[in-house]
């Protein structure tokens, strides 16, 4: 377990938007870490349901929450933007507003990041329905990705990642309507540094039926016009990567 006399800050970006049925027990499971030298910055999307005010409950009973709140819709990425302006950490952690942690979740993790002087690490995973129920189906972490291995197999979940930006240097999300994670992972390990994984289960993400994300073959359009349009691979190799990408989304929903 990672050695609290000698922690350092985890900053911990989660935007928000609409989500008042979730963003308690996401907030708690954060609360309930084991490893307690953090900062939860909350940046909300301009929420029209209860989502800020209960945001600002546990904000201010919580002075390590940390809450901003936009003043127009702008999407997650400017949301995330935001949180990595106001974050105070070397130690970057993303927390989806709908997904939960485990305890042990950052100890573990940054124990792992420690041992390995790893960059960028990520983690397994339990997918959860709407309801947070088990569903039996877990994305297991391998030990290494490359840029070229994430190309062809997307493995990191955004709510499993840590990155320690004194390793990768400064980064930012693009302000695209979707993968704007999936773009982030490319650009990072662009620079010429792998991510490792941590084999095992710290998260619960929580499908939608109706989310974008959860259409497999809508992701896949997603997937192709990221590599081939927005990333600028060209048509031959986005066409091999796309290939693996798509076998690999089959697996993992059988």
């Amino acid at each position: 377990m990672a050695d609290q006399t000698k922690a350092e800050l985890v900053s911990i970006i989660t935007p928000t938007f609409n989500c008042e049925n979730h963003i308690r027990s996401t907030i708690e499971s954060v609360q309930k870490q084991t490893y307690s030298t953090w900062e939860m910055i909350i940046v909300d999307d301009a929420s029209t349901d209860g989502t800020v005010h209960i945001i600002q409950e546990y904000a201010e009973a919580d002075e390590r929450i940390r809450f901003y709140r936009l003043e127009e819709n702008s999407g997650p990425a400017i949301a995330r933007n935001t949180g990595l302006k106001e974050s105070r950490g070397n130690f970057i952690a993303f927390l989806d507003s709908d997904d939960q942690w485990y305890p042990e979740k950052l100890a573990r993790q940054l124990d792992f990041m420690r041992r390995g002087d790893h960059p960028i690490t990520f983690t397994s995973y339990e997918i959860v329905d709407k309801a947070g129920l088990a569903t039996n189906r877990i994305i297991q972490a391998v030990p290494r990705l490359s840029r070229e291995d994430y190309l062809k197999n997307t493995l990191i979940g955004c709510s499993t990642a840590i990155v320690d930006r004194r390793k990768t240097g400064d980064f930012e999300f693009l302000n695209i309507r979707t993968r704007q994670d999936t773009h982030l992972w490319i650009t990072l390990l662009g620079r010429d540094i792998d991510a490792h994984g941590l084999d095992e289960v710290l998260v619960k993400y929580r499908i939608h039926p109706d989310a974008i994300s959860s259409n497999k073959f809508q992701a896949a359009r997603q997937v192709w016009n990221l590599y081939h349009n927005i990333v600028g691979i060209g048509f031959i190799r986005s066409s091999y990567y796309f290939a693996f990408y798509f076998f690999n989304a089959i697996k993992k929903r059988i």
